[in-house]
């Protein structure tokens, strides 16, 4: 699967072409003022710019290409700073950019009204259309996405101001490429900063003496982000003919035509993600409760500053209550997850994301009360089925650690079990985190430690004292059975006792290879479950397997590699002191990985449980944990009455 950092420097790396799209105009065109005023070389560099992107209707057509590469990459990932970009335009609607990062070379263009992108190492390309279905399952569901022309995202009342709005340092002139440029610093005023938004830092620039285009351009937040870009072999030629605007597919290649609109929803998310930042939670709480809004007999609280939904009743019921309370939520991670990382996905894997998880949609055997809630949570938050449907089997993807810890292991026998979720960091889940207690009209009650959409878990606990979480392995594909997030809400909604548990998880039907911990604190047992769709292995506490080699009476663990070794080394040493406090310890790197998003702690006795989600700056696993109770949650009236 595309990796976050990936997908932060390919976006960026197609922000060009997208920002050029045709969303925005710009009409600007003025004959450049000769002058050594930074005000108005700025104003001329950007007129020129402006009417590089919209000529006037006299001008013959041309092309202008140039070569990117960052000279200074402070601040930014090591995979976007070693990049090199190289990119063409030719006005109303034609232009190309290739990216070569990371020992691959990307590229992505625009041809009139089509939006190609294509993966030259894997063989794979796509190429975006107007008037194809968005769906396979709904071939009446027409996408009506169309291009602009070519512009710049700025009106031109707003550009003509922009040189106003900087004080400015002439600083000496330089050759670069060849050519004499000024060069200049331009910093925002604090009026405009105030009025406008615009940020506090430097801007560098570097224009050609020649014609006033851009040379080199720098960027300094004078903290953390230093960055200066170099426009190479900046030139204009005679308009390339239709065909060089194309995609680059070779013989033999794979090459889908697909919606326009996944391709434009793409490129959006992926610039929306580079400035996603997610602030650290205050170390100190004071248990405040805040009721947000009700719907129904849901609503939606804050508890010490994270989010807490409540649901209840018929799938219907709950479904509406979740995607009106958390409509925002719901919208930013369906856009994450399928548009994001899933269409992302289809360039590191050579295949196209939406059909191949329709294909698994196809094949999966989903509870018809489970669809029923994703199909109300759907129209609530104002999204198609389709899109919420496939956004709920993307957890079937997710990877982690997980043990459980009592008797004779811990203080007072007390029962501990954690659940630690490594995978995707960066890419939108965390910001859409929430604790879901689940109140289902025919069922148990449970707490879903999960994100803002799913309507399946992937980490919870009920109120019979039974906990659950689940590391994701292999067998990608062997989808012929009920979606993992599924089969454990049914563990949730139907098992009082751990033996009811594992009776559900071995009846399936099960997809791919997934390994679980399972624990309940009335039997005072745990188990740890390996099982793909033929398979079904039990690891009981004092038992090793060939994978999972050190045993330990009253103690199950389920990771792998030297996350395990070091997980049953901290075992080792703390065995028989493991209170609260070491058993979230426990979950700290290296155990987490730096994908960690999510961490949890359940303390099934007493239906305590901790929670930990990653942000900007740390792993789940070193933020706050967050301390909160089933039982009073599932008791307490809403907060303020």
């Amino acid at each position: 699967m595309f990796t976050a950092m990936k997908s932060r420097w390919l976006g960026l790396a197609l922000a060009f072409v997208f920002t050029c799209s045709g969303w925005l105009p710009l009409r600007a065109q003025t004959t450049p003022a000769v002058s050594n005023s930074p005000a108005i070389l700025l104003g001329n560099a950007l007129a020129k710019v402006a009417a590089l992107l919209e000529p006037s209707p006299n001008t013959p057509a041309e092309t202008w290409s140039a070569q990117i590469k960052l000279v200074r990459a402070q601040g930014i990932p090591k995979e976007l700073a070693e990049a090199k970009l190289n990119l063409a335009i030719q006005s109303p609607n034609r232009a190309r950019v290739e990216v070569q990062a990371n020992g691959h070379t990307y590229a992505l263009g625009r041809q009139g009204q089509e939006l190609w992108i294509y993966a030259g190492a894997k063989q794979f390309g796509i190429v975006g259309q107007p008037g194809l279905p968005r769906f396979s399952t709904a071939p009446e569901k027409i996408d009506r996405t169309q291009l602009g022309r070519l512009k710049l995202p700025v009106p031109p009342e707003q550009l003509a101001l922009l040189p106003l709005l900087f004080s400015y340092e002439i600083l000496p002139e330089k050759v670069i490429d060849g050519e004499a440029c000024h060069v200049f610093q331009a910093r925002p005023l604090p009026q405009a900063m105030q009025a406008l938004g615009l940020p506090a830092g430097t801007l560098t620039l570097a224009l050609r003496r020649k014609d006033a285009l851009p040379a080199r351009i720098g960027w300094s937040d004078g903290r953390k982000l230093d960055v200066l870009v170099e426009l190479g072999n900046l030139q204009a030629e005679p308009a390339w003919p239709a065909e060089r605007w194309n995609i680059p597919a070779r013989a033999g290649d794979t090459v889908e035509k697909v919606a326009l609109g996944h391709v434009t929803r793409f490129l959006e998310v992926a610039l929306k993600s580079l400035n996603q930042k997610i602030p650290t939670l205050p170390e100190t709480v004071t248990g405040q409760h805040r009721l947000v809004a009700t719907e129904g007999e849901g609503r939606l609280e804050t508890v010490d500053g994270t989010l807490v939904l409540f649901v209840k009743g018929t799938p219907e019921e709950m479904g509406r209550q979740h995607g009106v309370l958390l409509r925002k939520q719901v919208r930013s991670l369906v856009d994450q997850i399928l548009y994001g990382v899933g269409v992302g996905s289809s360039f590191e894997k050579g295949r196209w994301f939406f059909g191949e998880i329709e294909q698994a949609q196809a094949r999966l055997k989903v509870d018809e009360r489970y669809l029923r809630e994703m199909d109300a949570l759907a129209q609530a938050a104002g999204l198609e089925r389709e899109e919420v449907r496939l956004a709920n089997f993307f957890p079937e993807l997710f990877h982690c650690s997980g043990f459980a810890l009592f008797g004779k292991a811990t203080q007072g026998g007390r029962m501990y079990h954690g659940r630690i979720l490594d995978y995707l960091k960066g890419v939108g889940l965390e910001q859409n985190a929430v604790v879901m207690v689940m109140q289902p009209a025919d069922a148990y009650a449970w707490v879903n430690v999960g994100y803002a959409g799913f309507v399946g878990t992937v980490t919870a606990m009920n109120e019979k004292q039974v906990a659950i979480g689940e590391m994701g392995g292999r067998g990608e594909g062997l989808w012929d059975g009920k979606p993992m997030a599924q089969l454990m809400r049914e563990v949730m909604e139907r098992a009082a006792t751990l033996d009811e548990a594992v009776s559900i998880m071995r009846r399936g039907p099960r997809t791919c290879e997934y390994y679980y911990v399972i624990s309940d604190a009335k039997s005072r047992k745990a188990v740890g479950i390996a099982a793909t769709p033929d398979t079904f292995e039990t690891i009981w506490p004092g038992q090793s397997h060939p994978r999972l080699p050190h045993a330990f009476a009253d103690v199950v663990l389920m990771s792998a590699g030297d996350r395990y070794e070091t997980l049953a080394a901290r075992v080792r040493e703390n065995y028989g002191k493991f209170d609260a406090t070491s058993a979230r310890a426990l979950m700290n790197r290296p155990v987490c990985m730096g994908s960690n998003i999510q961490s949890v702690l359940f303390e099934p006795d007493t239906l305590d449980f901790w929670v930990a989600n990653a942000d900007s700056q740390n792993v789940a696993s070193h933020t706050r944990y967050t301390r909160y109770n089933l039982k009073r949650l599932l008791e307490a009236p809403p907060a303020g009455k």
